[in-house]
């Protein structure tokens, strides 16, 4: 990834009020890792759910079959495509949005290790330069 910002001194009055704009209206990187941990965690409790309902599904199946389909309840032909779908369609979103978190936690990972390798010895004038977003030019 190429960093394209410029450094340039700031005044102190500026940074702050232009730290304080952006405080105000993003999330924090902290806040925002806590978000990514919970929606990894809610996205590993629906697969845990998701292989239970298989399971049930299977063993509810196996039942139906066993008893020759006497229980006497019949889906029609397009109720079912339509089950099958919306299943296939939710497992593969449950993929999609699996894989985006992780990638997601991969990017902020890449991001810390960038921002952690500033000069040793600069210490809290580092912290002084990231009063932008790492995207942005002043």
């Amino acid at each position: 990834m190429v960093r394209l910002a410029k450094r340039a001194l700031i005044p102190a009055g500026l940074r702050r009020l232009v730290r304080g704009w952006f405080d105000a209206r993003y999330i924090s990187r902290a806040d925002h890792r806590q978000d990514i941990r919970d929606a990894l965690w809610e996205v590993r409790t629906l697969s845990r759910e998701v292989t239970a309902l298989r399971a049930e599904v299977e063993r509810l199946r196996a039942q139906g079959a066993g008893s020759g389909g006497a229980a006497g309840v019949r889906a029609e032909a397009a109720q079912v495509r339509r089950w099958d779908d919306a299943h296939r369609l939710a497992t593969e979103s449950a993929a999609a949005m699996d894989r985006l978190l992780q990638n997601e936690v991969l990017l902020w990972q890449a991001v810390d290790r960038l921002s952690g390798d500033g000069g040793g010895d600069a210490g809290a004038a580092a912290a002084g330069d990231r009063a932008l977003p790492s995207g942005s030019v002043a």
